[in-house]
């Protein structure tokens, strides 16, 4: 229907514009060129930043361009002038960045594709011309190197790294940078004579000025589409492509261990090897593959106290992952702008379940030695272009894991030894394609995944999806000639297969919850053998103008299940939500710019039940100091909670305010800071929270960055879900005590970073982040009926709790049971880093270093006491991994 529905808006839109063709997106100012040219190099250049090379002179100089920050549409108040040059080989880009304080140039050192408050240049190619997509390569003046994908013509994306070069020079009038592009790291149609989208950028850090060629109106979209042509390249064709890059590793890790542990002494040594392949297939597509891939140079996750039923979303930070995920980007096509009001929006695709840590049940024994995570045999990608569609492909393989197990004799010696499976064989396969028409005014595209599971113990069956497959249709329309409203959508739809017990439990847990006694429209069936669901979204988006309009209508059905290579917390929800704003574009006397947003939103789930509901206002600013204070604003009515149970019947969610707001500094300074406050109060003590985040970063030196940024949370939460208790007699609440708790949590923690860049190819990173959480219930209390927010207190009415002993009785003397809830009070305090030495020896080949080190110690201590946390925490041993990787990038081509 939503499929349908883009189809008809999209005809009816081409119906209005008539036949004549629409003008590509206006430029943003008149004098804006509409082509430059490069000239074909007679000599050789060595790529060193001196621009004295006779080679340069037969290049056109460039340099009109034109201010987009701080004064929009002004004359640059430094003279910047650009050449280019071409072989059989590469691209050369030449520029001379001129300053009349060139004592001032802002020059500081950080790690590949890091920004610092340094004077940079860019240089943007859209090799396709498609308008919409391409790559961008810049360099700071110190030297670090910045590269990556450009897409949906106003977005883009770091994690590509390529192989290219780039110098720098300090001169008497100012800096020089001269790069050279090979066409091997490109993506261009075949053709004796090629025309490219090309722009270029300077920042002038002191200033926070940025110069563009072209650039976008701060009220306006379209980034790409606006490019200048590039003409002159005659006689380029696209070399062969191939890229090997082998490695080899080192591990040793030093773990904490069970006395007589017979898997783990406390010390291990692995070696790996492996090797990561791209290779052209034909000019326009590219299969990148990994064999054995080794992920140990990775950033650890941050530590996190859950105590909710949704499941927590960690970034993919692998690289073979994260390198090119823009390509299986799904339902955000056209528009440059999406939100979301409590909407859990999928995720089709979501890398991180392949090779996650084994899920298998483990049967009973002394001793068990699991696997930390499952082992990737291989995983290929296919990208690039078929005709006029973008396409890619993903195929990852895991293998069969198992886990070491002992059970001892009643003497203390091994009895027996055996091995369990606790990840089965499995596949993951995905494939995407996406066609733009009329030079990306409408656009269409589909995505589908599959995963296969070949178990090969039984007992796995009941605890895993055999098979589960997605499948989703997405695309975008303009509706006018201007290309100011776009209408966006996606549909798609999930189904899952397996035993009759593995159904039965996946209906079951907290992504679905079919067993609610009090929903009518969904319903627990316990002969199933699979699953289906099915969700879709619409937004209609006002890209371009002072005035902001954004709205959106979604469905997530209750039975869609993605998360087998996807993520999806939540189901049964249907979410709309509309917001207007204004931004002011122009600076003041006492303003750079400012925008302000008032949105209404609403959820529902399939029953009818308004389950969250407000009204949203932020405002954010930016000074003429470069301040950045902002602030937020919701207000809540009452609702229905349909998941604090876990499963059981709806209660209500009281109504209230929540503030929030915050400020950041002036980021060109060497000290930069900023805070963030919140506040929640709710009605009936059902919320009263606060936090506050700070941070600092540092820069004595041109090569020394420190970030500290410390944070502090206090949540009083007056429902907080303790468990469900059968009880036949809790008539009112169908059979079963719901059990809650007033609890008083507080969260304290920080992120530390220290990095050290001795060279733009030589750099040390430190990151670690204390972390300590404690939790106190004041009060324990049962749910009175459903659809209410009234609670039985224990101890008061006749209801008894034993603190000590973990007892609740709800009617004392009467004939109701004790209930043991145990004692749910928590500290858990946790230290987690790593330091990772990285060194690019030669262009594209590393040398990595890794310190990785974990500890953590949890007690039922609710009492916040973070020196007593941290007492216990270093008597606690660690886990310390050391890790060596070596990789060498061979291009035979």
């Amino acid at each position: 229907m939503i499929a349908a529905l883009l189809l008809q808006v999209s005809l009816a839109a081409a119906a209005a514009r008539g036949a004549s063709p629409a003008p590509a997106a206006a430029a943003a100012r008149s004098d804006a060129p509409t082509a430059v040219r490069a000239a074909r190099s007679a000599g050789g250049i060595a790529v060193d930043g001196d621009l004295s090379d006779a080679a340069w002179q037969q290049a056109a100089p460039i340099a009109n361009f034109v201010q987009r920050e701080p004064a929009e549409g002004a004359a640059p108040t430094e003279r910047t002038t650009v050449r280019i040059l071409f072989d059989d080989d590469a691209i050369y880009v030449a520029a001379e960045l001129h300053d009349t304080q060139p004592d001032s140039v802002r020059a500081l050192l950080a790690r590949r594709d890091t920004r610092s408050p340094s004077d940079a240049f860019y240089v943007f190619l859209d090799s396709y011309r498609d308008r919409r997509s391409g790559f961008y390569f810049g360099v700071n003046a110190a030297g670090t190197q910045y590269d990556g994908t450009l897409f949906n013509d106003d977005w883009d994306d770091d994690t590509w790294d390529g192989v290219w070069q780039a110098a720098v020079r300090r001169t008497p009038e100012g800096w020089a940078a001269e790069l050279r592009i090979p066409y091997s790291q490109l993506r261009f149609r075949a053709g004796a004579e090629q025309e490219w989208g090309i722009n270029f950028k300077r920042d002038i850090a002191r200033k926070n000025e940025y110069d563009y060629l072209v650039y976008t109106p701060q009220n306006g979209s379209g980034f790409v589409s606006r490019f200048p042509a590039l003409v002159g390249l005659t006689g380029v064709h696209a070399p062969r492509r191939l890229e090997v890059l082998p490695y080899v590793t080192g591990r040793a890790e030093f773990l904490r261990h069970d006395a007589g542990d017979p898997y783990n002494d406390g010390s291990r040594y692995r070696p790996g090897v492996g090797a990561d392949v791209k290779m052209g297939l034909g000019p326009n597509l590219t299969l990148s593959g990994t064999v054995n891939p080794d992920f140990g140079q990775v950033e650890v996750d941050p530590a996190v106290v859950n105590l909710s039923d949704v499941e927590v979303f960690f970034q993919e930070r692998r690289p073979f992952f994260v390198e090119g995920a823009n390509l299986f980007e799904f339902g955000y096509g056209g528009s440059n702008n999406f939100w979301g009001f409590n909407w859990g929006g999928p995720q089709f695709l979501y890398t991180r379940r392949i090779g996650r840590a084994p899920r298998g049940s483990l049967p009973d024994a002394s001793f068990s030695d699991v696997p930390q995570g499952t082992h990737i045999l291989g995983a290929a990608k296919v990208s690039g272009r078929v005709g006029s569609w973008n396409v890619g492909t993903l195929s990852a393989l895991t293998q069969r894991e198992f886990a070491r197990l002992t059970a001892l004799d009643e003497a203390g010696g091994p009895a027996r030894q055996w091995r369990a499976e606790v990840e089965p064989l499995a596949s993951y396969n995905v494939i995407r394609a996406q066609k733009e028409v009329d030079g990306g005014r409408q656009g269409i595209g589909v995505l589908g995944t599959a995963t296969q599971r070949f178990f090969g113990d039984r007992r796995l069956d009941a605890e895993m999806n055999r098979g589960a497959y997605a499948v989703g249709l997405d695309g975008w329309t303009f509706l006018d000639r201007g290309r100011v409203w776009v209408l966006n959508g996606w549909a798609g739809s999930s189904l899952v297969t397996g035993t009759p017990e593995r159904m039965l439990a996946l209906q079951r847990n907290s992504t679905h919850y079919f067993q609610r006694p009090d929903a009518r429209h969904v319903r627990v069936d316990s002969a199933a053998t699979s699953l289906f669901g099915w969700g879709g979204r619409l937004t209609l988006n006002k890209q371009k103008g002072n005035t902001m309009v954004n709205a959106a209508l979604g469905v997530i059905d209750p039975g869609l299940e993605l998360n087998d290579l996807g993520f999806a917390p939540r189901t049964d929800m249907v979410n709309a939500h509309a917001v207007v704003g204004y931004r002011w574009t122009k600076p003041t006397r006492w303003y750079q710019r400012a925008s302000v947003n008032t949105a209404l939103f609403s959820s529902w789930d399939f029953g009818g039940n308004n389950t969250w509901a407000g009204v949203f206002h932020t405002g954010n600013l930016t000074l003429r100091n470069f301040w950045r204070p902002r602030w937020r604003v919701a207000v809540n009515p009452r609702t229905v909670n349909v998941r604090a149970t876990r499963g059981g019947p709806a209660i209500l969610n009281q109504p209230g305010v929540e503030l929030g707001g915050g400020f950041s500094s002036d980021d060109r300074k060497l000290l930069t800071f900023g805070v963030e406050l919140s506040l929640n109060r709710f009605a009936n003590g059902a919320d009263r929270s606060w936090g506050v985040e700070t941070w600092a970063e540092w820069k004595p030196t041109q090569r020394l960055q420190l970030m500290f940024g410390p944070s502090l949370f206090r949540n009083v939460d007056g429902a907080q879900y303790v468990g469900t208790f059968a009880d036949p007699l809790a008539t009112a609440t169908y059979g079963n005590r719901y059990v809650f708790g007033d609890l008083r949590q507080t969260t304290l923690s920080a992120n530390v970073r220290l990095n050290w860049i001795f060279t733009p190819k030589l750099s040390l990173e430190l990151f670690t982040q204390p972390f300590v959480s404690s939790g106190e219930y004041a009060t324990l209390k049962e749910l009175r009926r459903p659809r209410s927010f009234d609670f039985l207190r224990y101890g008061t009415e006749g209801s008894t709790w034993d603190r000590a002993s973990g007892t609740v009785d709800p009617d004392g003397a009467g004939p109701a049971a004790p209930i043991g809830v145990g004692n749910p009070d928590f500290t858990f305090a946790s230290l987690r880093g790593n330091a990772v030495l990285r060194w690019e020896y030669a262009p594209g080949s590393t040398l990595f270093l890794v310190w990785t080190h974990n500890r953590s110690a949890a007690n039922a201590v609710g009492r916040f006491a973070p020196g007593r946390a941290f007492d216990d925490l270093f008597a606690t041993p660690a886990d310390n991994v050391l890790m060596v990787k070596f990789t060498y990038w061979w291009n035979p081509s």
